[in-house]
């Protein structure tokens, strides 16, 4: 992941799902390294893990199938986080 490797252990016969994920987690720290650049792991890793954090949420709320309601909520939801990480990205490209 962003040009590290890591040593991670599983249960035995989860270790094709785990290299899927890897896969995953590398492709989207890739996509975000596009958008704001180096900026450092551990900064990279807070930002991913937001967005991740955001997607679940939307999930979350789209299978209990809230209506109209739900969906005001995503809105506000993404629109909240991505003021926040675009906030995020500036502060960081000024240091």
């Amino acid at each position: 992941m962003n040009g590290r490797h890591y040593a991670v252990g599983c249960a035995d016969g989860e270790e094709a799902r785990l290299r899927n994920l890897a896969a995953e987690l590398d492709r989207r720290l890739s996509g975000l390294v596009e958008e704001v650049g180096q900026i450092g792991d551990a900064r990279l890793l807070v930002m991913l893990g937001l967005l991740l954090l955001d997607e679940m949420e939307e999930l979350r709320l789209e299978a209990r199938g809230g209506g109209s309601d739900a969906e005001d909520r995503v809105s506000a939801i993404v629109e909240n986080l991505a003021d926040r990480v675009e906030s995020l990205a500036a502060r960081l490209e000024g240091t």
